[in-house]
């Protein structure tokens, strides 16, 4: 608290320190300040000051000092007040006005520091809630609040779970009677680098001018739609655990979407090697020499991009602690997901019926009671894919560019969620299918839709295939983004808040696309399963 420039406000008394101790018990005061002058004539000599010898252990006597002090008091509005008190509590020390041209420091002891008639409020200030003031603020301590009280309700949640239904954990869920036997699904799984091997010997061929470039197209072409239907098949016409055919239609999705990319890249660099524009390709940072090597398309194969070129940006060494810390996590976080599904979301999705039909309002408190465990399992999920593994992946294989995501949880609008949640899929459609669209003139509008519909297709098999079910509610789901789309934007350029788009993402996202979904998918193969016990 700073002095009132008044010469009312000060008492004529000396300023009393001792002179053989350090001056660090001070204020410091402005320079535009009126100088005063504060000689006190009532006091000729003062015994041991109290506040100094309760660091200096002096035991003698304090002499007066000779010279008069002299305090420069500043009056202004935009004055720094910053209290430090020593442990103690006896010595506080307030700085006022510090900046550019001040004079030196003037030194009080802390006795004459505060007085009552010093002004408490000096300039207008917006209490830290306010609507203009509180996102200048931090919340650090409030989340950690937030931490704290969701561990709390969760871990109350998980007790009293515990508590009525037991543990409910079940590896038929996971693994069916007729996993260990299900050879049709692991043999075709083993032999999906076939496709791989086709595109290479096509492309080597293509080098060397044997097969001419419409034939070449063809091959691909046939090649790409093999390595999608040939698992698709396989599926279908064999019984298995619906976890083992999601898990071979994602990778049968990955090995589809790098022969597209492998092709697509090897016919633009024969394309830019004939050409003119030689020299405007140079002008890029990326080597542009057409080559067909089997080493770069094998890495290209198990490496963490879906992207195809001839060489990638590498990291120096292998951080095999780094590496064994991280597979640590990743079991503990599918242990943690593999919970939740068999404690929360199998006994919810028992007790309830298809959301399309019967009451609407049990229909809507199964979704919310849905959304909480959908939403972790889906949060664990992308953390142990999107982070854990294809970091463990890019570190034991050096591949350094590790953008597989970017802060997608901020995300002003549905468009730009897409764009940051999955990036190794992001740069993939627009290096493959936007542009391209773009280039060969169709409108931006009918390129987005174009490249929604390839997702919803692939959502679908992923989905539809292993369940052996069409009922296209996926396909839907994703289409249904392309509104979505359209109304963020609109809400964005409307309101300019980053606020309104993200919880408008956040609530379709969670609370309502995730758990009508699993409700949906759930119930029709229930359906299925009770039709054909039936038949």
């Amino acid at each position: 608290m700073s002095i009132s420039n008044s010469p009312e406000n000060l008492d004529q008394k000396p300023n009393i320190r001792n002179e053989s101790e350090d001056r660090s018990f001070s204020v410091r005061r402005r320079t535009n300040s009126n100088v005063v002058n504060a000689v006190p004539d009532s006091c000729s000599k003062v015994g041991t000051i109290e506040t100094v010898t309760k660091f200096s252990s002096v035991d003698s006597a304090a002499e007066m000092s000779s010279g008069e002090d002299r305090n420069r008091i500043g009056n202004g509005d935009d004055r720094k007040e910053e209290a430090n008190s020593f442990s103690n509590g006896q010595v506080y020390n307030e700085r006022v006005g510090i900046g550019e041209g001040r004079s030196p420091e003037a030194e009080v002891p802390f006795r004459f520091s505060y007085r009552a008639s010093a002004p408490a409020h000096r300039r207008v200030k917006e209490s830290p809630l306010s609507s203009d003031a509180i996102f200048r603020q931090s919340h650090a301590g409030l989340f950690n609040l937030c931490i704290l009280v969701l561990v709390a309700v969760n871990g109350r949640l998980i007790i009293e779970n515990l508590m009525k239904y037991g543990l409910l954990i079940r590896a038929g869920f996971w693994f069916s009677s007729k996993s260990l036997r299900d050879w049709p699904l692991l043999m075709c799984c083993l032999s999906l680098p076939i496709f791989p091997l086709g595109a290479f010997a096509v492309e080597k061929s293509a080098k060397h001018k044997f097969i001419p470039e419409p034939v070449v197209l063809s091959l691909h072409v046939l090649i790409c739609t093999a390595s999608l239907l040939y698992p698709i098949f396989v599926i279908l016409r064999c019984g298995s655990a619906v976890l083992f055919g999601i898990a071979l239609m994602l990778l049968a999705s990955i090995v589809w979407l790098k022969l597209v990319s492998y092709a697509h890249t090897n016919c633009d660099m024969r394309a830019l090697a004939k050409s003119t524009d030689k020299v405007a390709s140079k002008s890029s940072d990326m080597d542009y020499s057409y080559d067909v090597s089997f080493e770069s398309l094998a890495y290209f194969m198990v490496a963490p991009t879906l992207c195809y070129q001839a060489s990638y940006p590498r990291s120096t060494c292998i951080r095999k602690g780094w590496v064994i810390r991280q597979l640590v996590k990743l079991v503990i976080f599918t242990g943690v997901m593999g919970f939740i599904v068999e404690q929360y979301i199998n006994p919810i999705v028992q007790h309830s019926q298809h959301p399309l039909k019967g009451n609407l309002l049990y229909a809507i408190e199964r979704v919310l009671k849905l959304s909480v465990p959908t939403l972790y399992v889906w949060l664990c999920m992308f953390y142990c894919f999107f982070h854990l593994w294809l970091n463990i992946l890019a570190e034991l294989l050096r591949f350094g560019d590790r953008e597989f995501y970017k802060d997608w949880w901020n995300a002003k609008t549905v468009e730009e969620y897409w764009r940051m949640w999955n990036m190794p899929v992001h740069k993939w459609m627009v290096r493959h299918i936007y542009f391209p669209c773009l280039r060969n003139g169709l409108p931006r509008e009918v390129t987005l839709v174009i490249v929604f519909f390839l997702s919803a297709i692939f959502h679908e098999l992923c989905i539809g295939v292993p369940c052996h079910i069409f009922k296209f509610w996926a396909f839907i789901g994703i289409m249904f983004q392309v509104p979505l789309v359209l109304i963020t934007n609109y809400l964005q350029n409307k309101f300019r808040s980053s606020m309104v788009g993200n919880m408008v993402f956040w609530f379709f996202f969670s609370i309502l696309g995730q758990p009508m979904s699993v409700l949906l998918y759930y119930h029709d193969v229930m359906n299925r399963k009770e039709n054909g016990v039936s038949k």
